[in-house]
């Protein structure tokens, strides 16, 4: 087993293995816990439910308290349909950019920790640097939650955590979080002639839709200046589909939707908000056909994270980049879910966002170059 690689070549490794969500992850947790099995480092794993996944961490130096989290996700999105101008799960390098999938979000980050574990041992650290690597962030931030309950459990609770999505090495302090429904209207069908006597599921679920589409609105015009993009909660509805024909009055209609949810406001009071709009048109529906309703199903919650004013996480994050700019987000990450723990967070990685999920995904070799200048840094920061 070679032991020792350069964060480029350890990314290479990383983008070979084509952990898309729907897909293993083994073959890349197996890689790594043998590599950390090298140098002596113990990990531990998180499978699923399924065993065909799991989450891993180690921890590098004393087992005390107070060491960072070093935290990235292993599962990437898909590539079909998209069009690439080499093999996405093989490294290529053009004109001083390293693509392939998986680069920017989040292998970049991951193989820098990774690639830096020699010198992290060699450091006589006092406080440990833990690697979690998790599963299924692209499909909802799913298992996460999971392998920080072991982390918990199982090492001396850390000060920090680094959440290392692509953020071009800038220290990012806040997101949104989200709440994500499936809506369905169920009807009741009758011939379009006599349409008084139905009920229309599309017609409901369209006048649910519309009141996301007001709400939102009402939200753009009291939003107050910040640094989010847009700097308001958001409300859209992505996918809807129902219906039989022209002249009959729908049956079933399905929608789904999210809401985008600004840090210092309530996800639960906005989920109770849209139910009891949904409650209040099934009643008009019922007053036609007792039998109608219109329900939501809460799929998946991230929560939001949080500025921390003064926390270890960003005080670190900022010690070690030189950043001292205010940098939120609209999208969301398992930073939340730290924080959510108690966990002082912050995100920072290599990249940009804006290449995050797109055909010739890549990161460029100075935003590598800066990671591993980052983990020297943070190195030496707990050696002292």
């Amino acid at each position: 087993m070679q032991n020792r690689f350069s964060t480029r070549d350890m990314l290479a490794r990383l983008v070979s293995f084509p952990t898309v969500s729907t897909r293993s992850n083994l073959g890349l947790i197996g890689f790594v816990d043998a590599y950390l099995a090298s140098h002596g480092v113990p990990t531990w794993r998180v499978p699923d439910e399924t065993g065909e996944k799991a989450s891993l961490f180690a921890r590098i130096g004393p087992d005390v308290p107070g060491g960072v989290v070093l935290s990235g996700h292993t599962d990437v999105v898909p590539t079909e349909g998209q069009d690439w101008s080499s093999d996405p799960w093989t490294l290529t390098e053009r004109e001083g950019r390293l693509f392939g999938r998986g680069t920017c979000d989040m292998k970049g980050f991951c193989a820098a920790s990774l690639a830096m574990v020699p010198e992290m041992l060699a450091a006589n650290l006092q406080r440990p640097i833990i690697i979690a690597l998790s599963h299924d962030e692209e499909i909802g931030c799913l298992k996460a939650p999971e392998m920080i309950d072991a982390i918990l459990a199982t090492l001396p609770r850390p000060e920090a955590v680094i959440v290392g999505e692509p953020s071009d090495m800038r220290v990012v302090t806040g997101h949104k979080g989200s709440w994500e429904f499936h809506g369905h209207a169920r009807g009741y069908e009758v011939h379009s002639s006599l349409v008084h006597t139905g009920v229309s599921a599309i017609s409901m679920a369209a006048r649910m839709v519309n009141w996301t589409n007001e709400v939102m609105a009402e939200n753009a015009r009291n939003a107050t200046d910040n640094a989010f993009v847009p700097p308001f909660t958001t409300l859209h509805v992505g996918v809807i589909s129902g219906g039989t024909a022209k002249n009959i009055t729908a049956r079933d209609c399905s929608f789904i939707g999210e809401i985008r949810v600004m840090p210092d406001e309530d996800i639960g009071e906005w989920q109770k908000t849209m139910e009891t709009e949904a409650a209040r048109l099934e009643a008009e529906m019922r007053v036609i056909r007792p039998e109608a309703s219109l329900t939501l199903e809460s799929t998946i919650t991230i929560p939001p994270l949080e500025p921390e004013a003064d926390g270890p996480a960003e005080r670190i994050a900022r010690s070690l980049t030189g950043d001292n700019g205010t940098h939120v987000v609209s999208y969301q990450t398992e930073a939340g879910q730290f924080q959510e723990k108690g966990l002082s967070t912050v995100v920072c990685g290599p990249g940009s966002i804006l290449q995050a999920h797109q055909p010739d995904e890549f990161i460029t070799l100075s935003q590598l170059d800066a990671a591993d200048d980052f983990m020297r840094r943070l190195i030496d920061h707990l050696a002292n």
